[in-house]
């Protein structure tokens, strides 16, 4: 009798040290991502310049505006797995609701710049209709910042059907 109340302490000692994970429920519907428009800016050289939104119900919109695979408005859609992936890679970068931030020239968070570097302007709507947006300018504090030049610059590749519409990239 005992050795089975050693066992039996021995257990609830045990499941003491597990851990419950924390609510992880799913995002309040008003703080969800319903859209997101990703607009690139021009370099010195040949970088493609384009807009394109996506939304959840996996509809979008592309817009070649120079060096890009196709020129002028094409509709495209995507899935939403494809969807979530986008929204998962820039979602570190999110400015809260209701709010922008600015990492370009002449910004407090661009203490130095390369110059002639492509830019990139992500704007995400909310289910609420409430909006934030970030300027990202690709040559402010490059070392600091690449992680976040990496990310946002890489996540058009993850909605295959942008590959030819975007075309080669230097």
């Amino acid at each position: 009798m005992r050795r089975v109340g050693l066992v039996f302490a021995l257990g609830l000692a045990m499941a003491g040290c597990a851990r419950t994970p924390g609510p992880t429920g799913p995002v309040p519907a008003a703080r969800a991502v319903t859209s997101i428009e990703y607009t690139t800016g021009p370099c010195f050289g040949a970088c493609p310049v384009y807009r394109f939104s996506i939304s959840s119900d996996g509809n979008g919109t592309f817009e070649g505006r120079k060096h890009t695979g196709v020129t002028g408005t094409r509709r495209f859609s995507l899935t939403r797995a494809e969807y979530d992936a986008f929204v998962a890679a820039l979602s570190r970068f999110r400015p809260a609701p209701d709010t922008e931030r600015e990492i370009v020239p002449g910004t407090p968070d661009c203490k130095a710049a390369a110059t002639d570097l492509p830019s990139v302007e992500v704007r995400w709507e909310y289910a609420d209709a409430r909006t934030s947006r970030l300027d990202y300018y690709f040559g402010c504090d490059m070392e600091a910042n690449r992680a976040m030049a990496d990310a946002i610059g890489n996540a058009p590749d993850l909605i295959p059907a942008l590959t030819p519409l975007i075309g080669e990239r230097p």
